[in-house]
């Protein structure tokens, strides 16, 4: 699999990451075997970039991706987490997406310096692994004021320690990254979860211009649009009580440019954010060893330069 340059953090990632909320039981429950188990294909393909985050499941992500990577050599893969939430007993800020997560856990929204060095020291607990690369401001918009300030600080204290290699913004929000990147100085990535992909491309209003401006590394999830694009019937659950007939629709001609070009849907879903000069690397979810070799042959099917600017047109 290839690799590339991650902006100007000196690492080198896989163009196909590895996202761990599924492997921490959003939505469904998945046995901590199967779990390891997908990370192992992963590395098997060549992926070399995994992101979890100490909500993802409560800790249960993080304790998975523990498990499945500190045996391995840890200067051939960039391993990211998040702070902003402190997973401890009686947590309030709980989420109703994780289907197993660790009793009595819960996390609680805090971005103060000292609650982010705690968070940051908790994870590699959790994971038993002696570094992170790249630290994610997880969800800013939940306490702007706080996150880019403090958080903010804490993260740039870590990084001139050589604690942390970069630091970044995990964020939905296009509009709340751009404001983070207008206010601060030094963010070297952005986790941009749903706002690049074949259905929403808001991240190129504004974000991508000036991340390809100022240098920061866009890290692309949410390609297949919280699973639209893998499963259309109408009245799936997909983050809308029905998908919209709008959204149906705009797949029906993606479709059609699809097969006029003999490219699979889910593989232009894939590589479409990778066009974006701003983009080097997208980052997927899998709950299985198949899952994971599926997305992985997507991401190698040779798509023609022909289709993207067909692509373009509609």
């Amino acid at each position: 699999m290839r690799t590339v340059e991650l902006g100007r953090t000196g690492l080198r990632v896989s163009e196909l990451g590895l996202g761990l909320a599924s492997l921490g039981g959003m939505f469904a429950a998945v046995p901590q075997r199967q779990a390891v188990a997908t990370i192992d294909r992963a590395w098997e393909l060549g992926v070399r970039l995994f992101d979890t985050a100490p909500v993802y499941g409560y800790g249960l992500s993080e304790q998975r991706a523990g498990l499945a990577l500190r045996g391995r050599p840890r200067d051939e893969f960039v391993l990211c987490t998040k702070v902003g939430r402190l997973i401890e007993p009686g947590g309030p800020d709980v989420q109703p997406i994780w289907a197993d997560p660790p009793a009595g856990m819960g996390p609680r929204l805090d971005y103060s310096y000292d609650a982010t060095i705690r968070s940051f020291e908790a994870s590699l607990e959790r994971m038993g692994i002696d570094r992170v690369d790249v630290l994610h401001i997880h969800d800013p918009e939940l306490d702007f004021t706080t996150a880019s300030t403090e958080a903010f600080r804490a993260l740039v204290d870590l990084r001139g320690r050589g604690t942390i290699r970069a630091i970044s913004l995990g964020v939905n929000h296009a509009d709340v990254a751009a404001r983070f990147l207008r206010e601060t100085t030094g963010v070297d990535v952005i986790l941009l979860a749903g706002r690049y992909n074949l259905l929403d491309q808001s991240g190129a209003d504004e974000l991508l211009p000036l991340c390809e401006q100022l240098g920061v590394a866009v890290l692309a999830a949410g390609v297949f649009h919280g699973g639209v694009l893998a499963d259309t019937a109408d009245g799936a659950p997909h983050g809308y009580e029905r998908v919209p007939q709008d959204v149906l629709r705009r797949i029906d001609v993606l479709r059609e440019v699809c097969h006029a070009y003999d490219v699979p849907l889910l593989a232009a879903a894939v590589q479409f954010p990778l066009t974006h000069p701003a983009v080097p690397a997208v980052l997927v979810g899998a709950r299985s060893p198949r899952e994971i070799a599926e997305v992985a042959a997507w991401h190698e099917y040779e798509v023609p330069d022909a289709f993207w600017t067909a692509l373009d047109r509609v």
